[in-house]
């Protein structure tokens, strides 16, 4: 098989940057990785960590998702324009209740989390059904199968992304073209750790005490520790993505981490929907103790897994 270009989006950090070099460093040197980053003076840790297959096997160039005329030079920069598979990782994140956060700001993470996708599609889709082939490989989210308190706004956007994809979809596949939806849980970045820190210390003067202490004193209390728990690192998820994009016949759906299964299932498991929703109230607010034993369950589990992990691959 010839080497495959690949369009990255969001490659200044976190699984984008994991992601884009691991597809540069391969071994049999399928790829040819376009990566790309809305702000250049953020390329640094880019350029250190793929060392060598700088301007080789990966190149570094300027997209900002929310310009269609960023998009279209980007592209047209690509000899004969071919992209053979487009990873949209780029994104934006949102938390705190709803009544804190501007319309503005709504709009702001919708423009970059779907109608950056939707602009991306728009433009590289059309040549992968003239050709017949190509991937979409898009960077969704398992909240955008499930909603989680606090998360409305990020997770809308998901759900977004989701139902777009899964109707693209059907069309994608008479072209030969393949799309596949990237579900993590919780991931271990920068861009996290910055997302909780401007939750701290967020206006919220117009939310009503009550909310503001479930919000304050369970939501912001726990969140360190279930990411402490179920968090991923970007190379782990990177790990995955890459699987998905050299797989023969790539999956439409593929959580990274196995965790959240159970999680996921209890939604399809009730067509009322009362099943997942009572059973998170319940974990949340009246049976707190429970949801304590049931992160250190899933801590011990995530750590054998870890250890088995590293056991297989010690020589």
């Amino acid at each position: 098989m010839s080497c495959r270009n690949v369009l990255l989006t969001g490659c200044s950090s976190g699984i984008g940057l994991a992601l884009a070099v691991r597809l540069a460093k391969d071994e049999l040197k399928r790829f040819r990785v376009i990566a790309t980053m809305r702000n250049l003076d953020k390329r640094e840790a880019l350029e250190k960590q793929a060392g060598p297959a700088l301007d080789k096997t990966l190149e570094i160039r300027q997209m900002d998702v929310t310009s269609e005329e960023s998009i279209r030079r980007c592209v047209e920069g690509i000899p004969q324009r071919r992209v053979d598979v487009l990873v949209n990782n780029a994104g934006l994140g949102m938390i705190g209740p709803v009544e804190s956060q501007s319309v503005a700001a709504m709009k702001s993470l919708f423009d970059t989390n779907f109608f950056g996708l939707v602009r991306l599609v728009r433009e590289v889709f059309p040549d992968m059904k003239r050709r017949r082939r190509g991937h979409i490989v898009v960077m969704s989210s398992v909240l955008g199968l499930q909603g989680l308190i606090f998360n409305d706004i990020y997770s809308a956007s998901k759900f977004a992304v989701e139902g777009f994809c899964e109707s693209l979809a059907l069309q994608a596949l008479k072209f030969g073209v393949n799309i596949s939806l990237i579900e993590p849980g919780p991931v271990v970045t920068e861009f996290e750790r910055k997302l909780y820190e401007e939750a701290a210390c967020m206006d919220l003067s117009a939310v009503d005490q009550e909310t503001l202490d479930i919000f304050q004193g369970f939501y912001m209390a726990y969140s360190k520790e279930v990411f402490t728990v179920l968090g991923q690192s970007p190379d782990e998820v990177a790990e995955h993505t890459a699987k998905v994009i050299m797989a023969e016949k790539p999956p439409f759906r593929y959580q990274t981490n196995s965790l959240y299964t159970p999680m996921t299932t209890l939604k399809h498991a009730d067509p009322t929907g009362n099943l997942p929703l009572n059973a998170f109230h319940q974990m949340i607010f009246q049976h707190d103790r429970l949801f304590k034993a049931s992160l250190s369950l899933l801590k011990m589990l995530q750590w054998r897994k870890r250890r088995d992990v590293s056991y297989n691959k010690s020589p």
